[in-house]
């Protein structure tokens, strides 16, 4: 996907990808490095560079990013004496040798802009000041320590630290957030550039929660006055954020990444965002010889009103007049004419006379992003079903005299750790409550080979407790408790010291408690179906599976069947919302976990469908597996298509035209007219697609700012409909001016026009 992915991101007006590096991907068994496959470092970068783009590399080691582990490897935890992120000497060590193979790779294959190559920037560290307080005076030395040990590095290309205000000469101090254009106080020396390496599209989305939407207007707005204000780079965190496979996501982060993002999971084109912003970076760059080279200099125009002007030599000009109100339009006057801000709003002119975009005003498409059942998989003959087993005490092998924590017993090896004990039940009392306390994520309690309930926390309340009453037996007893991590942290201070799984184990009964927190523990690291690689071709083959519903229901249970790819090129996505919790894997690669019965307070999943890249796939019988921790029931998944639908375009005559036709201001009108430089609705289906069918056309006064909830204004052109099939009907693309004489006539001469279309893809 890295060269469509790629080329989408140029398209849109970018000049610079910039990619984090997972460490615990690259090194995930000390000294053990893997660049193969997806890992393949050195090949992106250099696609990258074969687009003629540049590259920003942030190698951090540690990256947060939502996720596992923040990248550090696991394997770190056992380190003797070791401290994160700290003048620790062991961390410091690992951290030094890992930075220093990724940059000797980059500089053999001669990457760094020094050497010829599109790395411009390189980043070390990841927002440490959020805990530099944390590790008291060894704090400080470490933020100096790295920024001495990265400059030694010679890369030839500078180095920054995000949210670091104090970077240390000559390292870059660098704004992350949605605000930077407003709060970002600049470089902390006059030779440092004004730098954003995380503009958020949207955020990071946890399962329980809804999404995080931010408007293609806000991130344009914070975007410009970024610029204006003599930023020299702003990074969109994420432009493309894809998907979390495997059991890469932190704790309780959706398998789906800033799906928001201009490019969406599955690589599609994401409506306005992607258009707005390529219009915001079209517009800037038509700015470019004042921006590098002018005299900048800021004007009040209100009270909430600035213009930042850049002046070259000559005429070259380029102003930027900003509207910080966020409630009401602004008159402001600069230069002998008058402009009009709508709130919170920037206008860019590249000659200081004529807008050529403004942030508040889309007129870039909507997109509508649709799901299409290509196979229902309800056919029970075609399941099969194993049962994991139920371990108990006398089959465990690991004993302890105390509850182990999670991640140190399980290495990363599996999210899954069974805490067993038994003991002895004499009495005529047959009611007891078990009540158990967990930093984990979820727990699942068997007593007796008994499912007795689950119980999980959330991304807000990571302690819980199950409660549950259970009946016991005279004599020998078993209580069998899965612990299941849904991701590992990924921020804050001493991660090494991070506690997580069971921490205390009680049975209660109305005239007793008996605590066995500190008792004799049996421990099983992982399900046996994951030590059988039960989700691939072979280990499949080596499984006695049973068909489907051929015994009683029970909790973890894997089903297997198969499934043919979807004609065609669209994305691939399995609708997964019968099913619960667990995690599913396509010939062999897992596309992530799944918790679908983790709903947000409205009542639905945070995430149904699952990303299945086409690479994945064969033509025919593709071979899906799954864990199901819950009550799924496979019978209601299917594989379905992801494409766009609809597109949806709406300009008013006060919307300045595509910044595509601006010719510049030495123009003469007629050679302006003659290349059409006015205002319009421009749609676009995807590749393979037409525009089939309108929806709806309205020149006049149509509602409906963002192509939602529309309809027809008081004033409406009898024509609109049939002028738009005309232009439209057949074509991928289209262009209707907003012209009264493209339909025939002014339906109310006086009156502002705007221009709606809504249509089908076909």
């Amino acid at each position: 996907m890295w060269p469509s992915l790629i080329a989408k991101a140029k398209a849109g007006g970018l000049d610079v990808i910039q990619t984090l590096v997972f460490w615990n991907l690259h090194e995930p068994q000390f000294d053990q490095f893997d660049f193969s496959g997806r890992r393949d470092i050195v090949r992106f970068i250099k696609e990258v560079q074969a687009q003629g783009l540049y590259v920003s590399l942030r190698i951090g080691p540690f990256i947060q990013g939502e996720w596992a582990y923040g990248g550090l490897p696991i394997w770190l935890r056992d380190v003797p004496d070791i401290v994160f992120r700290s003048d620790n000497e062991p961390f410091k060590y690992h951290m030094w040798r890992f930075t220093t193979k990724i940059v000797k790779m980059m500089k053999s294959e001669k990457l760094f802009a020094s050497q010829g190559g599109p790395i411009i920037l390189s980043q070390i560290e990841n927002e440490y000041q959020l805990v530099e307080a944390a590790f008291g005076e060894k704090g400080p030395p470490y933020v100096k320590w790295a920024a001495t040990m990265a400059v030694r590095l010679q890369t030839g290309v500078p180095w920054v630290m995000c949210k670091q205000s104090d970077a240390p000469d000559p390292v870059i101090n660098a704004c992350n957030g949605r605000r930077c254009g407003q709060t970002f106080v600049g470089p902390n020396s006059p030779n440092k550039p004004a730098i954003w390496t995380e503009n958020w599209t949207s955020f990071y989305q946890v399962y329980g929660g809804k999404p995080d939407m931010r408007s293609a207007e806000d991130i344009a707005y914070q975007a410009a006055l970024f610029v204006a204000k003599k930023g020299s780079y702003v990074n969109y965190y994420m432009y493309h954020g894809g998907t979390n496979f495997g059991r890469t996501a932190s704790k309780y982060v959706l398998t789906s990444y800033y799906d928001q993002a201009p490019l969406d999971e599955y690589g599609l084109i994401r409506q306005p965002k992607w258009g707005h912003l390529k219009e915001l970076h079209a517009a800037i760059k038509l700015c470019l010889k004042p921006l590098l080279s002018g005299v900048h200099s800021t004007f009040h125009l209100g009270q909430l009103q600035e213009a930042y002007v850049f002046k070259g030599n000559s005429e070259e000009c380029a102003a930027f007049l900003v509207n910080n109100d966020n409630e009401r339009n602004a008159t402001v006057h600069y230069e002998n004419s008058t402009y009009e801000l709508p709130p919170e709003s920037v206008s860019i002119l590249p000659d200081c006379k004529i807008v050529a975009f403004n942030t508040a005003k889309v007129g870039t498409e909507y997109t509508t992003r649709s799901m299409k059942a290509d196979q229902n998989l309800d056919s029970p003959d075609k399941w099969e079903e194993y049962k994991e087993s139920i371990p108990n005490f006398d089959k465990t092998s690991w004993r302890a005299n105390t509850l182990l924590e999670q991640m140190s017993a399980t290495k990363d090896k599996s999210d899954y750790l069974w805490y067993t004990f038994r003991f002895q039940h004499e009495s005529l009392d047959t009611g007891f409550v078990l009540k158990v306390n967990s930093l984990a994520h979820v727990l699942h309690a068997f007593v007796n080979g008994k499912f007795i309930g689950s119980a999980h926390g959330s991304h807000s309340n990571l302690f819980f407790a199950l409660e549950k009453n259970v009946s016991l037996i005279n004599g020998t007893n078993h209580v069998s408790l899965l612990s299941v991590m849904a991701g590992l942290p990924d921020s804050g201070s001493f991660l090494e010291r991070r506690v997580t799984g069971l921490r205390r184990v009680r049975i209660l009964n109305k005239n007793d408690v008996e605590d066995f927190t500190n008792y004799k523990w049996g421990y099983q690291v992982g399900l046996s179906g994951e030590k059988l690689n039960i989700y691939t071709e072979q280990g499949s083959s080596n499984i006695q599976w049973r068909r489907f519903g051929n015994s009683n229901h029970q909790r973890l249970t894997w089903y297997k069947t198969q499934f043919d790819a979807p004609k065609g090129n669209d994305p691939v996505a399995l609708n997964l919302g019968s099913m619960g919790k667990g995690e599913a894997w396509v010939n062999g690669q897992s596309i992530g976990r799944y918790w679908v019965s983790f709903l947000t307070s409205e009542g639905s999943p945070s995430q149904t469908w699952y990303n299945v890249p086409r690479s994945f796939l064969n033509p025919k019988g593709n071979l899906l597996v799954l864990l199901e921790e819950e009550n799924g029931n496979p019978l209601g998944i299917s594989v379905d298509t992801v494409s766009i639908t609809r597109v949806c375009g709406r300009v008013t005559s006060s919307y300045p035209p595509p910044v595509i036709s601006w010719l510049g201001q030495n123009q003469t009108r007629s050679h302006k007219k003659k290349h059409g430089r006015r205002t319009k609705v421009q749609l676009r289906c995807p590749q393979r697609r037409k525009i089939s069918k309108i929806l709806f056309a309205s020149f006049g006064t149509p509602f409906g700012g963002d192509c939602e909830n529309y309809g027809f204004g008081r004033c409406h052109s009898s024509n609109s409909r049939t002028v738009v099939e005309k232009a439209c009907i057949g074509r991928r693309t289209c262009s209707i001016p907003l012209s009264s004489k493209y339909f025939g006539g002014d339906p109310c001469p006086g009156i502002p026009k705007a221009l709606l279309v809504d249509a089908i893809c076909a």
